[in-house]
């Protein structure tokens, strides 16, 4: 059996401005724990996955980047909320046969991130 993902963290330079582009967004819930340097994210979906952002202790480079897929209902009109929150779309649509269509954006730190629309939430 296979091992589910349970959480997920953006590594940010300025996590309280990242945490307003993502609240604007998509609604996520983000409070703020001052005493652990850390941003608890609530993305408010049934059966979703909550996350984090924080700003590391010590200097970039930090290793790797992540990428994930945030559901959508309408790819159009969330493109529409990247780029008005200061963000910029790099894939406008594309579609995946019997499955659905996905539009990639990176956030204002150039984080790459994916809009999944699922053919049933386009039907």
């Amino acid at each position: 059996m296979g091992r589910p993902v349970v959480h997920w963290e953006l590594m940010s330079m300025d996590p309280a401005k990242l945490s307003v582009f993502y609240e604007k967004i998509f609604d996520w819930k983000i409070q703020h724990m001052p005493e652990m340097n850390y941003r608890m994210v609530d993305t408010g979906g049934e059966g979703g996955i909550n996350g984090g952002i924080f700003k590391p202790e010590r200097e970039g480079p930090w290793p790797g980047n992540m990428m994930f897929y945030i559901a959508v209902d309408d790819l159009a009109a969330y493109r529409n909320k990247v780029v008005a929150a200061g963000g910029k779309i790099h894939v406008e649509e594309q579609q995946v046969p019997d499955m659905g269509a996905f539009s990639l954006f990176t956030d204002p730190e150039g984080r790459m991130m994916g809009l999944w629309q699922s053919k049933q939430a386009s039907s």
